[in-house]
């Protein structure tokens, strides 16, 4: 059985037998997203997560045109 560190906490990871190259897996001590990067030596890195589209576009312009702003 290999054994892997997280990049973040360096918590020591089992890593079993079916383990594979660019696997996502978590820590299980903080929780960071990681990938299996190399399994000979073995080692992981932060996962790329893709970040979730926004549903709105926002437009700054058009709010700042709405703002009512007091000039003194």
């Amino acid at each position: 059985m290999a054994v892997a560190f997280c990049p973040d906490c360096g918590h020591r990871i089992k890593l079993g037998a079916g383990t594979r190259e660019g696997q996502l897996i978590m820590c299980p001590n903080c929780d960071a997203e990681l990938e299996v990067i190399s399994l000979n030596p073995p080692e992981l890195d932060w996962a790329y997560v893709e970040p979730e589209e926004e549903e709105e576009d926002w437009d700054y312009e058009d709010e700042e045109d709405e703002m009512d702003w007091d000039e003194d």
